[in-house]
């Protein structure tokens, strides 16, 4: 079987450093907030061409406590209407409803799956505040267009950039194109920490320095507390883990697109439709898309699905469920969103990582294409 991901393939390559690491850790006696969370702070944020990275305990939590943050400098109030893709991850939209503010679901665009800027400029209203734009699969959103429009209506942008470490649009980074972006190092992502784990990258010192309180209880000096904090602290030792790994991340991301492109260049059953890259996935300098995720789309999902685990092929629907259908989410059920609906109902990711290799990549090719419909 041709795993989906192999998350022990890919850290064992690095196991000595990562054996290195955690002893580094153990023997310094120092757990929480120490050197090793400062060094991957500034590395990271280096990295993404931030001025500030602020770890954090997960990808959620980085999301939350940024519009927390923004309430606590009164950029944002209780009930403002944030704007974000219909067709993303439930913690995008757990983040917004966990301040008190209002999510305002959007339709993707049909090419990227992003954030349509068209569909965005549609549902601003006197009460929108924010946009949460999400780089899914590992695409940047259309952000010199996003941030035209939040510059034009005094909007602030929070990037979810938990699918798109590296990914770079015109020059930029992910991450550094609002004015904040939250990252998640949960083990399966580009970057992924041997735990739970995640970032907020910003350039706005403000902001950060309140961030740095908030994940500390709201204390920014021992026992004095500015704000109702919480308790959400990247620790030592997954910082260390993250340190390891940044080294090797662009190496990981040119192998993910040469997957991608192995894909992209001989899929050609016609039931199948592929990604969009609106950078040139044919070119050796591709720069843009970072393959979190291969995501093909069919409307014979669960015959092609069970076709492909026959031949040895393991994939995974990334997601099943769209947010606005979810029992969490209950007062919104009798809404419709008909393209993100058909995206939850047809998308199928084919393995992707940097430990496939490229006969494995040829194998699910022929794989895809052998399949004849979902009366075979």
């Amino acid at each position: 079987m041709i795993p989906f991901l192999d998350l022990k393939a890919i850290n064992i390559q690095y196991r000595n450093e990562l054996i290195t690491a955690c002893t580094r850790v153990i023997d310094s006696g120092w757990y929480i907030g120490g050197n090793e969370l400062a060094q991957f702070e500034r590395d990271f944020a280096n990295y993404c061409g931030t001025s500030h990275a602020i770890g954090v305990a997960n990808g959620l939590d980085a999301l939350i406590l940024v519009l927390r943050a923004w309430i606590e400098l009164g950029r944002l109030r209780d009930g403002d209407e944030v704007i974000v893709p219909a067709n993303t991850y439930i913690a995008s939209i757990l983040a917004i409803s966990a301040n008190g503010l209002t999510p305002v679901l959007v339709e993707p665009d049909r090419n990227s799956y992003n954030l349509c800027p068209d569909k965005l400029q549609q549902a601003i209203t006197k009460k929108t505040r924010a946009i949460l734009p999400v780089h899914l699969y590992g695409q940047i959103a259309d952000m010199p267009a996003i941030m035209a429009i939040a510059d034009a209506h005094n909007l602030l942008v929070l990037e979810d950039c938990a699918q798109a470490h590296g990914a770079i649009a015109k020059g930029k980074k992910a991450g550094n194109w609002g004015h904040a972006a939250g990252f998640s190092f949960y083990p399966g992502k580009n970057l992924g920490a041997l735990g739970d784990a995640g970032a907020v990258t910003t350039s706005d010192d403000q902001l950060a320095e309140t961030l740095r309180a908030l994940r500390n209880y709201g204390s920014h000096e021992k026992y004095k507390n500015l704000f109702k904090g919480v308790n959400s602290r990247l620790d030592e030792i997954q910082a260390a883990m993250l340190s390891v790994k940044l080294k090797y991340l662009d190496q990981e991301t040119d192998h993910r697109r040469q997957i991608a492109r192995i894909y992209t260049d001989n899929i050609t059953n016609p039931s199948i439709d592929l990604p969009v890259d609106q950078a040139d996935l044919s070119s050796e300098n591709c720069a843009g898309h970072v393959f979190h995720l291969y995501v093909i789309r069919t409307d014979s999902r669960q015959a092609l699905q069970k076709h492909l685990a026959l031949h040895g092929v393991q994939t995974l629907i990334h997601y099943p469920i769209p947010p606005h259908q979810q029992q969490a989410y209950a007062e919104w059920n009798d809404r419709n969103y008909p393209l993100t609906e058909s995206l939850h109902r047809e998308v199928l990711s084919l393995p992707m990582g940097p430990t496939v290799s490229l006969t494995q990549a040829q194998q699910v090719v022929q794989a895809v294409n052998s399949f004849q419909g979902q009366g075979e």
